[in-house]
Formats: structure tokens, C-alpha cells, sequence
């Protein structure tokens, strides 16, 4: 059967666009269509069953992105939440990834790694775009992988910070540490969680639990 997908995005030749790349796909099926977040509620409330997927675009009017990803999350947590946007600045992806979103991505994504993307998280519930091809985990891990993660207190402290919206320099200045010292501390958990950003690391703490969304 195919996965069926839902698309909610306020620039109709953009959705209408995405909606037949996608049905082009062998496995989707494009069921739902939206112009923002109160369009998607109506129109989810009026469907037999749900998408199994859902691309949110962030910027959008009557209700944006963040708010429309933490609705969804609320009252249709078994829907897979993607964002898709033209903004790649680390605080929105960070909003979009604490809202619910299992992983964030450009709309210049190449069609193939889109369908990529979808059919990772379609399998495992989640994608994770700092990893290459070959070097690509599972972002959700079992209790047992938790264990085996040692990180000192200052580590801690440090992920907590990055899981906020305030730069690398500002978490020195709270952490009263130079900023080598923080370089060096995010060095260090981008080799522990194995990810190649403060994105991938937001996304791995929270699929971890290492933090409270």
C-alpha cells in the first residue's frame, strides 16, 4: 500500500508542484493539501484517515509552521511531521525540531533525496540530512545505546544550551568559558552523537531524551 502524505503550504503553485512530484513516486499518495495550519485543521477533521506524513512548510500566514507542527504533534502524534522550508537558519530548525518535526528540509532538495528522506522516515520515523548516504544511522536509539553514552556534567550543560536559540559565543559567556573551550565541547559531541552540526545535534538530543523539548 502506499504511504499517504499530506502537504501544507501557503504558495499554491509550490503545493500543487510538490503534490504531483510526490504522486509520481511509486510508494505516496498525495491526500491532503493546505494553504496554512487552520486550512490543514479543517480539512484533516473531514478525512476518513489521516496522512501518514506531513510536509510543513515554516513561514506561513494565519498560523505558521512551529504552531501547526505542535498541533499536529498534539492531536495526530502518529503523523510523521517534516519541515520544509527555503530557511535554513539554526533557530527556526530548532523551533521546527522541538514543534515535532522529525527532521527539516530545504525546498531546493533534490528530488531524490527527498524520496530519500521519505522513505527513511516512512521505515524508521526519522531522517537525518547531516549524515551521508553512507554514514547514515537510526536518529531513534534503544534504551541500551543510552547507556553506553557517557557525558560529563559541562557536556550536559553545554547541549542544554545549544538546544536553545542563543549562539555559540552567548553559551560561552553563560558557561563563563572561553569560547575555544566551547569549540571544543561541541567538537566532542558532534564525535559522540555523530552528527556534523548544532542542527543534527538538537535532532539527536531530542530523539535521545537527552533533553526535555
Amino acid at each position: 500500500m502506499k504511504v499517504k502524505i499530506g502537504i501544507i503550504d501557503d504558495h499554491q503553485l509550490f503545493l500543487k508542484s510538490l503534490g504531483l512530484m510526490l504522486s509520481s513516486f511509486t510508494n505516496y499518495d498525495v491526500v491532503l493539501e493546505a494553504l496554512n495550519g487552520k486550512d490543514m485543521q479543517q480539512k484533516i477533521r473531514n478525512k476518513k484517515s489521516e496522512p501518514e506524513i506531513m510536509l510543513i512548510d515554516v513561514n506561513m500566514p494565519v498560523m505558521d509552521g512551529i504552531a501547526t507542527a505542535r498541533w499536529l504533534n498534539e492531536n495526530y502524534p502518529a503523523i510523521k511531521l517534516v519541515a520544509l522550508s527555503m530557511n535554513n537558519n539554526d533557530n527556526t530548525i530548532i523551533n521546527m525540531l522541538k514543534a515535532g518535526c522529525c527532521t527539516y528540509l530545504l525546498k531546493d532538495t533534490h528530488p531524490d533525496e527527498l524520496e530519500k528522506a521519505l522513505n527513511e522516515i516512512a521505515v524508521k520515523g526519522s531522517y537525518n540530512p547531516d549524515a551521508g548516504n553512507i554514514n547514515y544511522r537510526r536518529l531513534i536509539v534503544s534504551e541500551s545505546e543510552n547507556k553506553d553514552l557517557h557525558l560529563t556534567e559541562k557536556e550536559k550543560k553545554f547541549l542544554q544550551f545549544v538546544c536553545t536559540d542563543i549562539p555559540y559565543k552567548q553559551i560561552a559567556d553563560e558557561m563563563k568559558l572561553s569560547e575555544g573551550t566551547i569549540d571544543g565541547y561541541r567538537a566532542i559531541l558532534f564525535k559522540k552523537l555523530n552528527v556534523q552540526s548544532r542542527v543534527g545535534l538538537v535532532l539527536e538530543a531530542i530523539k535521545r531524551n537527552l533533553i526535555t523539548p
